[in-house]
């Protein structure tokens, strides 16, 4: 069936503006060849657009034969999107214009199993402190994706795979965050928005079947199958740490221990208690994951026997995981992301590659992650600014 008039020119506006978002600033000639629009149409479309607030005339090209011409750019202040990153130690706050260019970041460290302040008031300090450095308010703020350790079931509202999160278990929380906050809200799982990160940015671009494996406060992974992500039925797909391995004791009872087989095996703690058992003494004082993350360092940097030991050795736990993970997905890729597994460079990944390919038929591609600042911050304001381009870029209403 056809469309209407106003639908195709809806059509067209959207087509316009994802241009402009993907190129940066076009002329009028331009973006009618792009679309395939007649000049007139691509005039009738722009000043539409500039009429709207959506477009902005800017400066005009040169350098070229002719007189120069009108570029047009899509206006940064149409909309503005926030993500947070929530961890057991701080929640991490942006504010993205509708380009995507973060405006305004904030940090609030939560230190301690108890919250100092409940989750409502830690979300909106949060989103408040990240909206002041971008000059703008709470209310301003079209949406707010906030990525967490685990998932939010959502047959219950109640956070899951994630007991080492204080405060964020109450059955009210998610009722009580709406009422606080006069955007509309989404949860997702942290290595999940990494995902997001790695398909919209990154290492997964143009990939519509892969596993991305996150080593750093947990281990976990995000599926992303026909290019979507798979959550599971209670938003729990993806949590490879609870996986049964061989090399480690079966551990009964996971959701209490918070932790199973393939983090015993090949979680950041496992790293500096395999160093001890390979005798290596210098082990780097702090949080077990910037001591895991120097120790795999070092030791794809280092030529010292016991050194390469611990990065083979760890480089076999990780493949036993992925082996399971692969035979069963076959996707095209796996992405390997987070501190611990970073820090190997090519070095981890070429081992890991190896190993995997003697575990399992499936024989996807490794690559390393490809957005190295804040990813999971990164990917809930990726999620957060589709939905509100989306909803901005409606000129058929």
């Amino acid at each position: 069936m056809a469309g209407t008039p106003s639908t195709l020119r809806a059509m067209n506006d959207r087509a316009a503006l994802d241009l402009l978002l993907a190129h940066g600033p076009l002329s009028r000639t331009r973006i009618g060849k792009l679309t395939g629009l007649s000049k007139p149409t691509a005039s009738q479309l722009l000043a539409r657009l500039e009429a709207a607030g959506l477009v902005l005339a800017g400066g005009t090209t040169e350098g070229r034969p002719g007189p120069n011409a009108q570029l047009y750019e899509v206006n940064p202040a149409a909309g503005h999107a926030a993500g947070l990153d929530v961890t057991p130690e701080r929640v991490l706050a942006a504010v993205a214009d509708i380009t995507g260019r973060t405006v305004g970041s904030y940090e609030l460290p939560t230190p301690g199993r108890r919250p100092a302040q409940p989750v409502v008031q830690q979300v909106t300090d949060a989103l408040d402190g990240a909206a002041k450095a971008a000059g703008l308010a709470r209310a301003d703020v079209h949406r707010l994706v906030i990525g967490t350790p685990g998932a939010f079931d959502p047959n219950t509202g109640r956070l899951r795979y994630a007991s080492h999160l204080p405060g964020w278990h109450t059955p009210t929380l998610l009722d009580e965050l709406a009422a606080a906050l006069p955007m509309p809200v989404e949860y997702e799982n942290d290595v999940n928005l990494v995902a997001v990160a790695e398909q919209r940015l990154g290492a997964a671009r143009g990939h519509e079947d892969f596993v991305l494996l996150w080593n750093e406060g947990g281990l976990g992974a995000a599926l992303v199958l026909g290019g979507r992500l798979h959550r599971g039925w209670t938003g729990g797909a993806g949590e490879v740490g609870f996986l049964p391995v061989p090399g480690t004791p079966l551990v009964r009872q996971v959701t209490k221990a918070n932790s199973g087989g393939y983090q015993e095996l090949a979680g950041s703690q496992a790293i500096p208690k395999l160093a001890r058992e390979l005798g290596i003494d210098d082990i780097p004082a702090g949080p077990y994951t910037e001591a895991a993350a120097a120790l795999v360092q070092r030791a794809a940097e280092s030529e010292d026997p016991l050194h390469q030991r611990l990065l083979e050795t760890y480089a076999t736990r990780l493949a036993t995981g992925l082996a399971s993970l692969v035979s069963v997905l076959d996707p095209e890729l796996v992405v390997l992301s987070g501190a611990s597994l970073a820090s190997g460079g090519e070095v981890l990944r070429s081992l890991v590659q190896s190993e995997l390919e003697e575990l399992a038929a499936a024989r996807p591609k490794l690559v390393l992650g490809d957005v190295p600042e804040h990813p999971v911050l990164r990917g809930a304001l990726e999620s957060a600014l589709a939905a509100t381009r989306d909803e901005v870029f409606d000129t058929s209403r």
